[in-house]
């Protein structure tokens, strides 16, 4: 199948199927006339692709995990090394998890304060001029 029909069948749009095929993820094979041709498997490689993407790993991570991806879900096979990334990529992500709740914890603080602020100079007629905040 030519790029726009396997397009069409996985819901990606062509340019994203020429990034996954220039990070190694898809391997068209090439017609008479230079144009990509997909095989029928290249569908479940692509909602494999977009499965693991929205489980947030990197297309070089992707391209480890493909050759032991089966179906749709993907089923991954068991194998240390997977886990190893995959417990890695984890970690990675609980880091920035607690890195963002100190983050909103310390945002909070400074909303709060500068709410009883606000309230303490409108109680005594100190009311500040506005200013436009940043986008």
């Amino acid at each position: 199948m030519l790029i726009g029909e396997l397009s069409r069948r996985t819901g990606v749009p062509a340019h994203q199927l020429r990034y996954y095929e220039s990070q190694g993820l898809l391997e068209p094979g090439r017609g008479a006339n230079g144009y990509r041709e997909y095989s029928e498997d290249a569908v479940t490689t692509v909602a494999q692709i977009r499965k693991l993407l929205d489980a947030g790993l990197s297309t070089k991570e992707i391209e480890f995990l493909l050759p032991c991806a089966t179906g749709t879900g993907p089923d991954l096979e068991p194998c240390p090394e997977t886990l190893v990334m995959l417990r890695a990529r984890m970690q990675g992500l609980d880091e920035r998890i607690d890195t963002l709740t100190r983050s909103r914890r310390a945002l909070n603080d400074v909303i709060d304060t500068t709410g009883r602020r606000l309230a303490e100079y409108t109680a005594q007629g100190r009311i500040p001029a506005p200013t436009s905040a940043p986008a």
